[in-house]
């Protein structure tokens, strides 16, 4: 089972919703508003699994699985989108970005964990 997950959200209410469902279930939660903000906590510290929003100013949830797929430390560190968006050409984009999965807002915190257990290594 992971242990720490980052969650990127530039919406504090989800971030909270996440993490409030993510320790419930025995997880450490460490939590980023935007993909910038996410590679500099992933500087210093690990994740287990990475869950990002996609529409996020400054650096959105495609350009950080880019970042983070670019670097060895992380190429394979699940990462999970977690948003609104339901488009057949953005899921897409995030596949080939290399996303690991694909979750739509409101999440069911019961799929939500076990999607977690499912990609953790």
């Amino acid at each position: 089972m992971a242990k720490i997950v980052l969650t990127v959200d530039d919406s504090r209410s989800m971030r909270e919703m996440v993490a409030f469902t993510l320790r419930k279930a025995g997880y450490e939660v460490r939590e980023a508003e935007d993909g910038q903000k996410a590679i500099a906590i992933l500087q210093t510290a690990r994740a287990d699994v990475i869950i990002t929003d996609l529409n996020m100013p400054v650096m959105d949830g495609v350009a950080l699985i880019r970042a983070l797929r670019a670097d060895p430390k992380h190429r394979s560190v699940p990462i999970l989108m977690l948003t609104t968006e339901s488009n057949e050409a953005k899921k897409a984009e995030g596949k080939t970005a290399g996303a690991t999965g694909w979750l739509v807002k409101p999440f069911d915190p019961e799929k939500l964990i076990d999607v977690v257990k499912r990609v953790s290594p």
